[in-house]
């Protein structure tokens, strides 16, 4: 009772933490916000019982405290250096945005994002790939500005995202992986648009809430659980790799609707070629969801056709609802628009 308690109570500071974040009309509250949600996340990430929880928690702990020293430092800068219009200016500009990169686990900064994600329970996960970015990605969204160096965390993200997932035997390695790619599409998506970017957010938020259910459900972190899991019903299987598609992007599903959204406006702007490149580059974080998808329910097979676990119906409806509003979400809102 008193370590739900204590949980609760961490959760509630880390929630005021990022509203303050957000809200803030100078740069020194933002500074505070982040670093209030840094100390209310670090002790949800420990765990008494278990030496590498603890470990990722200390890596996820001097990480963060070298990206607020950053932005505290470049905060300083511009206000003895440049303190009328230093969004302009290429040189502050660029240490804040490496400063929140590191905060969000962006490539090349991304090197403790699958350690740490590696390590952690489902639901720390879950609010790493998505309430943790929140902060960072609105501060980063007011003075990003249109540069090489932004194309080329994009692209460096996005080939990070799909080669590091490719050779995974961790579930949570590869949502971490997967994770990197969707964020260099949501950085592309903040040049062009803010709307898009948070468009694109919640979209994510929400497959990844789906999955990340589903693996609590089926209690799933490795590839060769799935490939081995007789006791599941096929039709948890099959909402689990709808989603996984869905997440991967593909067309029929919710998921490609806000990569579709980012293409269009990138596209209208001018920018052809670096769009052509992220499209390439995502096929093959598709590939890999495909390959677990095909693997575990065309290769190996091997279910009986009595066996049942169901730990909780009303679960299993709730469940069922999202999987299908992720997967007939763009069919619907396609039809809509050529209606009005």
């Amino acid at each position: 009772m008193d370590n739900n308690l204590t949980k609760l109570l961490f959760l509630s500071t880390l929630l005021m933490g990022t509203i303050l974040s957000i809200s803030s009309n100078s740069w020194f509250g933002v500074w505070v916000g982040l670093e209030i949600n840094l100390l209310s996340f670090i002790p949800m990430l420990t765990n008494n019982k278990n030496s590498m929880i603890n470990e990722s928690s200390i890596k996820y702990f001097i990480v963060q405290a070298m990206a607020s020293t950053m932005l505290l430092f470049s905060i300083i800068l511009i206000q003895m250096k440049y303190p009328v219009s230093w969004e302009k200016n290429m040189t502050p500009s660029m240490i804040i945005s490496s400063s929140l990169f590191l905060k969000i686990g962006a490539a090349p900064f991304h090197f403790w994002f699958p350690e740490v994600m590696g390590a952690s329970k489902w639901s720390n996960c879950l609010m790493l790939m998505t309430w943790q970015k929140i902060a960072p990605m609105m501060i980063m969204s007011y003075c990003i500005q249109l540069s090489k160096f932004i194309f080329i965390i994009v692209i460096m993200s996005i080939i990070i995202g799909a080669m590091g997932g490719l050779n995974q035997t961790s579930l949570r390695h590869l949502l971490a992986y997967s994770s990197i790619s969707h964020l260099g599409w949501m950085i592309g998506s903040m040049i062009s648009s803010e709307n898009i970017w948070e468009i694109y957010f919640l979209i994510y938020s929400m497959l990844s809430l789906i999955l990340v259910l589903l693996f609590m459900q089926m209690n799933l972190f490795f590839m060769n659980q799935i490939h081995t899991m007789s006791n599941v019903k096929t039709e948890l299987k099959f909402m689990m790799f709808l989603s996984l598609l869905s997440m991967g992007g593909l067309p029929p599903f919710i998921g490609f609707l806000p990569k579709w959204m980012v293409m269009q406006s990138m596209l209208e702007m001018g920018m052809t070629s670096i769009t052509l490149i992220m499209i390439s580059l995502t096929m093959t974080t598709l590939y890999y969801y495909l390959r677990i998808s095909f693997s575990a329910l065309v290769l190996s097979y091997t279910e009986n056709s009595w066996s049942m676990n169901l730990k909780n119906k009303n679960q299993k409806s709730i469940l069922s609802i999202m999987t299908m509003i992720s997967t007939m979400s763009l069919a619907l809102s396609s039809n809509l628009i050529f209606l009005f």
